[in-house]
């Protein structure tokens, strides 16, 4: 199978998701679980399956081959957020050593999947590193920006590099600030999304001056996004192919500028499978193949 995603906005060919039903499982599993994974509120089980409906049919228009990991008693409600428990390389899967401690089977059972499926393991961070695939942002095929924060450290920076130096020229490590406090998720795509190799949306008040400066010397027009809609997970846009884009609804700001900007805009509800679980369309994908 081909394979490999060193990209944020080349055509997706291959995807892997969720459904609520695997990973929400039940109303009742919900009310046992939602605290203890720090979400916003409860979400409402069939409003989220509804409202993933919508999101999958937007995949599935877009994306050739869809991939869904099946439900297992050995993670949680987080599952659902396929992105960060690992990256795929063109040199196959690295799996994360999530800082989120109740995540920390996610990769297991994708790399279940992936075995079975012919995607192979290029390796894994281990502990006492920690990293999770939303601070791991391709600026380009041979550059990669990590972000240094409470759910990345510098030990799971340096076996990421190992395990890729042969392949990747560029590390720009990105300094995350203490944001609302070292239990909320706040990762480096938490300030930007790469829709093309020279626009992105980006919440600058989260970036640090050098970063910002350097995504500006590369050529990159930056898409602000204001402090209402970032907290509406605003400034997380996937792109399912250069300028073509998915947000979460409620963020008219951005998609407006967005739109100014010739991207075609794909938008779904998202309050109670994203915005409570604080994962917008991006967590929700682990993109396999963009070409």
């Amino acid at each position: 199978m081909k394979y490999g995603c060193q990209s944020m906005h080349k055509k997706i060919e291959r995807i892997l998701i969720k459904n609520p039903e695997e990973a929400f499982i039940s109303q009742d599993n919900l009310n046992v679980y939602w605290e203890k994974f720090n979400y916003v509120s409860e979400p409402d089980y069939e409003k989220t399956k509804k409202e993933f409906k919508v999101f999958e049919d937007i995949i599935k228009e877009n994306v050739a081959n869809v991939h869904y990991l099946p439900e297992s008693d050995n993670v949680g409600l987080d599952s659902i957020y396929t992105h960060d428990s690992l990256k795929i390389t063109s040199k196959g899967a690295i799996f994360f050593n999530t800082g989120k401690v109740l995540r920390q089977n996610e990769g297991v059972e994708v790399e279940k999947l992936f075995k079975n499926i012919g995607i192979d393991t290029l390796g894994w961070i281990e502990y006492p590193g920690k990293i999770e695939g939303g601070d791991v942002v391709w600026i380009d095929e041979k550059t990669v920006a990590i972000g240094l924060g409470y759910r990345t450290n510098m030990e799971g920076i340096h076996q990421f590099k190992e395990l890729t130096k042969d392949f990747i020229d560029e590390y720009i490590i990105v300094p995350m600030p203490h944001g609302d406090g070292e239990d909320e998720c706040l990762h480096l795509m938490s300030v930007i999304s790469i829709i093309d190799e020279d626009l992105a949306v980006v919440y600058s008040k989260y970036m640090p001056v050098f970063f910002r400066q350097y995504l500006i010397e590369k050529g990159i027009e930056l898409i602000e996004v204001n402090d209402e809609e970032y907290a509406n997970l605003g400034s997380n846009v996937l792109a399912l192919a250069p300028r073509v884009c998915v947000l979460m609804e409620g963020n008219e700001d951005i998609y407006n500028k967005l739109k100014e900007n010739n991207c075609k805009l794909y938008t779904y509800p998202g309050e109670d499978l994203s915005f409570k679980g604080t994962g917008g369309p991006t967590c929700l994908t682990c993109p396999v193949t963009r070409v």
